[in-house]
């Protein structure tokens, strides 16, 4: 069945007015609703608001009582209304995004290096101190294999948790880095863990090398990709 373009232009139409698209929220969301409680809420003359719900007869009907509630097509203007808003918001986050100061691969690298040195003395000095009490305790490859798993342990917690908190690790703050959603949201906990994954050093090689093939400077690794985060130069 062929759609009737007119009549969806007209739709359309009605909905444009910011005013229009109050109304209907307010019913959405009070259910029914005098004239004088919409005059209230909306703070617009009498004849305005007239006009307006004349305007919106598809959408909007009144009861025996003279108040004013949602027809069905109203219910589903509410629900276009909403799905609109989402469109409008994640075409802005995305245009924001696009316009982000991206950090170079440099400064992540030093970055993320100087963090490495942050966690690695850290980590030799967990691994020291009981060898001063202990000497005779462990061998020289147990030693080694112990400071690289705890090397590696830290490394994601303390990325995870500096980064979730505020987006910045000791060595991005050094070098005015931040670690962002590239959907414009908080940075959250959940996406520092996920994107966290590819600095493991094992994984890491590969994240860096998927990363060159996506050739996109917001995602130089894979997992940011997978994450939807960037790293965007504050200084920049």
């Amino acid at each position: 069945m062929a759609v009737n373009q007119e009549s969806v232009s007209k739709v359309l139409s009605v909905l444009s007015h910011p005013l229009r698209r109050d109304i209907l929220l307010d019913l959405s969301n009070n259910g029914e609703q005098s004239f004088t409680d919409l005059l209230n809420m909306l703070k617009v003359d009498t004849g305005k608001l007239s006009f307006h719900l004349r305007s919106l007869a598809p959408f909007v009907e009144q009861t025996s009582s003279g108040k004013y509630r949602l027809s069905r097509a109203g219910e589903s203007a509410v629900r276009v209304i909403h799905d609109v808003e989402g469109w409008a918001e994640v075409a802005d986050v995305q245009g924001k995004a696009i316009s982000l100061p991206l950090s170079s691969f440099k400064k992540r690298a030093t970055a993320f290096l100087l963090d490495l040195m942050i966690i690695f003395a850290i980590t030799l000095a967990v691994v020291a101190i009981p060898q001063v009490f202990a000497p005779e305790m462990g061998s020289l490859g147990t030693e080694i294999s112990t400071t690289l798993f705890i090397t590696i342990g830290l490394l994601w917690l303390y990325n995870t948790l500096l980064e979730g908190f505020n987006g910045q690790s000791l060595g991005k703050r050094v070098l005015g880095l931040k670690v962002v959603r590239t959907d414009g949201k908080k940075m959250s906990y959940d996406h520092a863990a996920v994107r966290n994954f590819g600095k493991l050093l094992p994984l890491l090689p590969f994240d860096l090398l998927f990363g060159w093939r996506i050739k996109n400077q917001a995602f130089m690794r894979y997992f940011d990709k997978f994450a939807g985060t960037t790293v965007i130069d504050l200084r920049s």
